[in-house]
């Protein structure tokens, strides 16, 4: 437990103190945009293969006291995975290389109408739906790490796409939100379902279907 509790503080460690903030800045000035762009990529992805790994050496199957609730986990995960299957096949100011959206008559469009950062919102929920109804002490340090640095990342890019394009990234934040749907409440967007992909709606579900069909096997408990 020891090493599963390091691991998650070293992930949501670098992007909480480095990505988004000063300090990566500093770095970047230091070290360039691509040099740093890789370390920081390589220690993620090292400090993620430890966090699953040592996640593996602790955890143990479970059935959830919360079993009579379902259905509501199972429409939380759907919700979820639609927001990372769209987050990752709808090109956005938020995204990397999508800044020249920003230039657009209308930034925002599609599932950025809902939110700037869908995909980190998917990741948020799928964290968060597992935490509740799973809240064993390996479970609630393993997605904790996710939810906090999903979470946190929203913030800081934010913050980092602020400092970078000014009043160019003020104008699309003006127009959209973090929180899903806070925008369109304020009457500062709209919901236009015509802009969503019905192709990738069709992706989201078969992605959720194949999770919930083969998650017994891979993880020693059915998905619902």
């Amino acid at each position: 437990m020891i090493e599963l509790a390091a691991a998650a503080v070293f992930f949501a460690g670098i992007h909480l103190l480095v990505s988004g903030t000063s300090l990566r800045d500093i770095l970047v000035t230091r070290l360039g945009e691509k040099p740093y762009t890789g370390l920081f990529s390589l220690a993620s992805a090292l400090g993620l293969a430890a966090l699953i790994y040592a996640y593996g050496q602790v955890r143990e199957a479970q059935v959830t006291a919360l079993i009579a609730w379902r259905g509501l986990a199972a429409g939380g995960m759907l919700v979820a995975t639609v927001l990372v299957v769209f987050g990752v096949g709808s090109r956005g100011p938020t995204a990397v290389g999508g800044e020249s959206q920003l230039d657009r008559d209308d930034p925002a469009r599609g599932i950025h109408r809902i939110t700037r950062h869908p995909m980190l919102w998917g990741f948020l929920l799928w964290a968060a739906m597992h935490m509740v109804f799973n809240p064993q002490p390996a479970n609630l340090v393993f997605f904790g790490a996710f939810l906090l640095t999903a979470a946190a990342g929203t913030v800081s890019i934010d913050a980092k796409r602020r400092r970078k394009f000014g009043e160019r990234w003020r104008r699309y934040e003006a127009l959209t939100s973090n929180v899903p749907f806070l925008a369109i409440a304020q009457g500062r967007n709209r919901l236009a379902m015509g802009e969503l992909s019905p192709l990738m709606l069709v992706v989201a579900i078969a992605v959720f279907a194949g999770f919930a069909l083969f998650h017994g096997r891979l993880f020693g408990l059915p998905a619902f």
